[in-house]
């Protein structure tokens, strides 16, 4: 891989008004690639890793030349109530520490882990290559009606949100005091049966260990 500043391929240029990624001020070129030359990433969705210039536009397209948002204002009543307010000193917390919630004992650390995975703070798993870049088109059954594209790491994305919610409802059920072994046998079978139904997204993950896995003969 090539360095952004030394490579010897020049940066592929784009007219103003096509709809890529390479048009737009959140886009940041990173390097050449050998197999796909220019790769860069985005600064405000970091879990897309690298990705050609070339890449579709998502919901957050920002035209380069555009003039960003401005910062809001503070009032000189706001500063004053700000400067009065009371300082809050946090205590300096031992990631190892145990916690106790109702039962479910834990270390900070392993409970934080548990929120990343549920709000999709967590580090994402790579895209396939063969997808990276790729879109995917949505053709209505009406010929009358236009079809819609979605980039493929967007769906990929809302596919790994989707996983980590089911790992974090998996350690939930099967660390509750309340429900009996029969019980979370029995959710365990529904959750197995929802993994089983979302192997056919495996193709988009580059790491086999990454994949879903239902039950046998529902991969």
């Amino acid at each position: 891989m090539a360095d952004a500043e030394n490579g010897s391929l020049p940066l592929p240029v784009f007219k103003p008004d096509e709809r890529v990624c390479a048009n737009c001020k959140l886009f940041s070129p990173h390097s050449i690639e050998e197999r796909r030359g220019w790769v860069g990433t985005c600064r405000l969705h970091s879990w897309r890793g690298m990705f050609p210039p070339s890449a579709p536009i998502c919901d957050k397209y920002v035209p380069k030349g555009s003039a960003a948002p401005l910062p809001p204002t503070v009032s000189s009543r706001e500063r004053s109530a700000r400067s009065v307010a009371p300082v809050v000193v946090r205590r300096r917390v031992d990631p190892q520490e145990e916690v106790d919630l109702e039962g479910l004992s834990m270390t900070r650390e392993e409970l934080m882990e548990i929120f990343r995975e549920a709000s999709g703070m967590g580090e994402s798993p790579p895209l396939a290559n063969k997808w990276e870049g790729g879109t995917l088109r949505l053709v209505p059954g009406n010929p009358e009606l236009q079809a819609r594209d979605l980039p493929i790491d967007n769906l990929f994305h809302k596919v790994v949100m989707v996983r980590d919610r089911l790992r974090v409802l998996e350690q939930k059920l099967n660390a509750h005091p309340k429900l009996s072994d029969a019980e979370k046998v029995e959710m365990q079978s529904y959750i197995t049966r929802v993994y089983g139904s979302l192997t056919s997204f495996n193709v988009l993950f580059k790491e086999k260990s990454d994949q879903f896995v239902g039950a046998k003969g529902d991969e």
